[in-house]
């Protein structure tokens, strides 16, 4: 028997959902197979498709787990709308993988019950903070005002990590992140 079937894993998801960050920030999420998967967890090449199934199956648990990671990231944040966006830019540069996974459904089951709720959580963590907008003379709109603030945080942290912002940000996102964010809140 190889060592690779020998060995016995005590918690394969955990180490299947860590092999997958591993490999999607090597070479993407396109690019992710089980196979691969399997090799880096130390497990037999059949573990991961008995686990989940498929690579949407994966894929989507990998989405969930970035959702409820975002939704603790805001919670920690509190009700400041700037924290909040800051802290959104800081989780989509520490957790690039996941972020890469959350905002393309055409990579896992959007309908997922799991992957659904840790949506709703995210979402409902973000408009915490918006409460907290400034009134700026039209009627306060949460579901858009959370919108907006999510288009901004979202359009920021995207930019960031595809190199496309100027020079003149700087090199630390948090920062860059603040100063273009600020801009909402005052």
């Amino acid at each position: 028997m190889t060592e690779t079937r020998a060995y016995h894993h005590g918690d394969l998801r955990r180490a299947l959902l860590a092999a997958a960050v591993e490999a999607i920030e090597e070479v993407g999420p396109a690019a992710l197979s089980l196979r691969d998967l399997a090799r880096r967890a130390g497990v037999s090449h059949a573990a991961p498709a008995h686990h989940f199934g498929d690579k949407a199956g994966l894929l989507t648990a990998l989405a969930a787990q970035g959702f409820d990671l975002l939704a603790q990231t805001l919670i920690r944040a509190g009700d400041d709308l700037l924290a909040a966006g800051v802290a959104y830019v800081d989780f989509a540069v520490q957790r690039r993988a996941h972020f890469e996974v959350m905002f393309r459904p055409e990579l896992y089951r959007a309908d997922d019950a799991e992957l659904v709720a840790a949506q709703g959580q995210a979402r409902a963590a973000l408009r915490a903070g918006v409460g907290a907008l400034p009134a700026r003379g039209a009627p306060a709109d949460a579901d858009r005002d959370s919108l907006a603030a999510w288009s901004i945080a979202h359009g920021f942290a995207t930019l960031w990590l595809a190199g496309a912002l100027p020079d003149r940000v700087g090199d630390d996102p948090r920062v860059a992140a603040r100063a273009v964010l600020r801009r909402l809140v005052n």
